[in-house]
């Protein structure tokens, strides 16, 4: 009796595709993942910035494609019913994949292949920081000992990896530059938002305006969270500009809430990160991300009397807005600007 062969490994391959609409809305990110879902139902919205994990492994075999077919199908689709351009990269990891997207300009694609030769090829002449998980404070650590490439991660030996790094961070470093990355891609339905957005009559260019109005969009995000019974957990600011082009900025809240100074003091930090003193500004957008229910709140006791005066007087003008519908009251005297 003969031994069967063994059988073929299946080859794995992974993509993180990202969409380049015009202008951003929560329905249609919505579309585009049906979109996703009627090539693979294994896809991972990531909302924050626009982009999503796609596990192609199983629908190569179903539509009897390659990798490079298969992603031109559904860009393709993605262009035809939304008119929206994409980019991705695909490997056979999650690492690798979102590095070749990383790599890829609007428009195009990059494929790493499942080949241990081509995936070498591909991680080894990266700088350090480009690895997953290895930021600029890390590379700088890494670059102090001569380790300035992900082969340079590669080639040393783990303890002394370890003895930089860490234990957890230099294992998961070393596994990663060898294209070693198990991390599956988890199906789900896209995290809950919140957004609301303004569009200015004109090309606004004066800055106080572009304030107010952010002003205005926290405020009005912060009492449908309230009316909802949510917190949010991060903020989007979205700018688009008079030739349609756009700029986002995200960023974490210290602890989710739904308490409007504590969110116009984040959106503030969005607005003057991005620096736009004369930019023509078309369109802002401000977006809450990662809801969750209210009674989930954790607020951080302190001395500060003045907060707890705003949370009354916003509990107050909440009740204003219910009885006497939306926009009746404004609280913008209570966030002024830094300095």
């Amino acid at each position: 009796m003969t031994a069967n062969p063994a059988s073929p490994r299946r080859t794995r391959a992974i993509l993180r595709i990202h969409f380049h609409p015009a202008e951003r809305s929560e329905e249609l990110y919505g579309q585009l993942l049906i979109v996703l879902d009627g090539i693979s139902s294994r896809v991972e919205p990531l909302p924050a910035d626009w982009s999503a994990y796609v596990d192609l492994t199983g629908a190569l075999t179903y539509w009897g494609r390659d990798v490079e077919g298969l992603v031109a199908v559904l860009r393709l689709r993605l262009l035809a019913l939304h008119g929206v351009p994409s980019s991705a990269g695909a490997g056979p990891t999650r690492s690798v994949a979102a590095m070749a997207a990383d790599v890829t300009p609007p428009g195009a694609v990059t494929v790493v292949r499942d080949d241990p030769y081509e995936i070498a090829a591909f991680l080894r002449t990266k700088p350090t920081a480009a690895l997953p998980g290895i930021g600029p404070k890390t590379a700088r650590t890494l670059a102090r000992y001569g380790i300035t490439t992900v082969a340079d991660i590669a080639d040393t030996q783990l303890p002394t990896l370890q003895r930089i790094l860490g234990t957890g961070a230099a294992r998961q470093a070393h596994e990663l530059a060898h294209g070693i990355d198990e991390r599956p891609v988890v199906p789900g339905a896209a995290p809950k938002a919140m957004s609301a957005g303004h569009r200015f009559d004109r090309d606004e260019l004066d800055p106080d305006q572009h304030h107010r109005t952010v002003l205005r969009l926290v405020q009005e995000l912060g009492a449908r969270l309230r009316t909802s019974g949510e917190i949010t957990q991060a903020l989007t600011l979205t700018v688009t500009y008079a030739d349609r082009t756009q700029t986002t900025r995200s960023r974490t809240l210290t602890e989710a809430t739904a308490h409007t100074p504590a969110l116009a003091a984040t959106a503030r930090e969005l607005l003057t990160s991005l620096g736009l003193q004369r930019a023509r500004v078309r369109t802002l957008a401000l977006r809450a991300e990662r809801l969750r229910p209210a009674e989930h709140t954790v607020h951080q006791l302190t001395f500060d009397h003045r907060d707890e005066k705003l949370r009354r007087l916003e509990t107050a003008l909440d009740k204003a807005a219910i009885r006497y519908g939306p926009g009746i009251t404004r609280a913008a005297s209570t966030f002024p600007r830094a300095g």
